[in-house]
């Protein structure tokens, strides 16, 4: 019987809690950063290059049930090898790093804001976790080629417009049945129609669909 067990230990319930409180603020931080999102999609600018010195107090979080959603998928499939492209202050990967040391698996994060990398760090140590956790800093489309495979599960929640090369570098490291999740699919429509269309098109070996979790979570298998 698959539970949500591990979640209700009390330095991952503790550091959860304390984590999703302190993300209410992120309103603040958007409505702050918005006019600089909308003169960059003016410009055809990058939203990366043009947002990230305004977010970088941005907790930017899953959902608690997409949160409990991919803690349950990963005992679901048995995954060993959970890997996040954009970890931010860490609370998907709080997620995601219960499951694998559930599993006796790994999960490997990535994040090119110092602070937002040192934040996540400490966070997966007080949850108690930061044995079967690794967070990559810088580029996850360079610091994520050597990932051996195979990866297990992968969530897509750092910049939209990176989500389609991200998913191309890793698809080689994918084993038949691994799940590739992304999220913020109904907030950036545009941003990442190019993604949904190549997850949705069963030629290139997915099948997918959108989940009502959060801000709409595009699940996807790989069948090769």
């Amino acid at each position: 019987m698959i539970t949500t067990a591990g979640l209700d230990e009390p330095k991952v319930k503790t550091t959860l809690d304390r984590l999703y409180a302190k993300a209410k603020g992120d309103r603040f931080v958007f409505a702050r950063a918005l006019p600089f999102v909308l003169l960059a999609r003016l410009r055809g600018q990058a939203l990366a290059e043009a947002v990230t010195p305004y977010l970088d107090n941005a907790y930017i979080p899953v959902s608690r049930d997409a949160g409990r959603f991919l803690y349950l998928t990963s005992h679901v499939i048995g995954a060993r090898v959970a890997v996040e492209f954009g970890t931010s202050f860490g609370i998907s990967a709080v997620f995601l790093a219960c499951a694998m040391r559930d599993l006796g698996g790994r999960f490997i994060g990535s994040e090119m804001v110092p602070a937002k990398l040192a934040a996540a760090r400490r966070n997966l140590e007080d949850a108690g976790l930061s044995a079967v956790a690794e967070i990559k800093e810088g580029d996850a489309l360079k610091t994520f080629a050597d990932i051996p495979a195979p990866i297990d599960l992968v969530l897509l929640d750092g910049w939209k417009d990176h989500y389609l090369p991200m998913l191309r570098l890793l698809t080689p490291k994918l084993r038949r049945g691994s799940i590739v999740c992304a999220d913020n699919i109904h907030t950036f429509p545009k941003d990442l129609a190019p993604y949904v269309a190549h997850v949705r098109d069963p030629n290139n070996g997915f099948r997918s669909m959108t989940l009502p979790l959060g801000s709409g979570l595009e699940y996807s298998i790989w069948e090769g």
